[in-house]
């Protein structure tokens, strides 16, 4: 007769054990947008309108009336001198030089909330695989007492093993 399969060493955690040691989950985008000033809410919110089409063909808009009315138009009601459009660039870098540092920001706010969104996947794949591994080890455990029960009624767990592998 071969030797008797090994019986787990010790009872695993019931559930309500498991339970009460594991933290609660927890939201990090209600967390982070809690935390949020309103300057950054501000730079978030221009950073996900400035990068859309909808912005984009308002610049382009904007941007094809200024210099066709101001290369069209009669003389008289032009309020930007053609080929220089002096007025029009000094606003095109007003607003590139007040979007840059703010898309920037926004950028880096966006950054910081997927690291942290990374950070609790993490969190959340690492209680995943305790409890995998708690029901394994139940498993395991209810497996030694099957394997037990099989013996003590006189059957070759091994043999039994053989048979239902061929």
């Amino acid at each position: 007769m071969h030797s008797p399969v090994p019986h787990p060493k010790h009872k695993p955690i019931s559930l309500a054990e498991f339970k009460q040691r594991r933290r609660p989950l927890r939201n990090i985008n209600v967390e982070l947008r809690e935390k949020r000033s309103r300057l950054n809410r501000l730079a978030l919110w221009i950073t996900s309108h400035v990068g859309t089409m909808g912005f984009f063909l308002i610049i382009f808009a904007w941007t094809v009336l200024w210099l066709g009315w101001n290369l069209l138009a009669p003389d008289r009601l032009k309020f930007d001198p053609p080929m220089g459009f002096i007025f029009w660039l000094f606003l095109s870098n007003l607003i590139q030089i007040l979007l840059m540092p703010l898309i920037m920001v926004g950028q880096n706010l966006l950054g910081q909330h997927a690291e942290a969104r990374a950070e609790h996947d993490l969190e959340i794949n690492i209680k995943a695989e305790q409890e995998i591994e708690v029901i394994l080890h139940h498993l395991e455990h209810q497996n030694g007492i099957l394997i037990s029960m099989l013996q003590k009624l006189g059957v070759d767990v091994h043999e039994l093993m053989e048979s239902v592998k061929g």
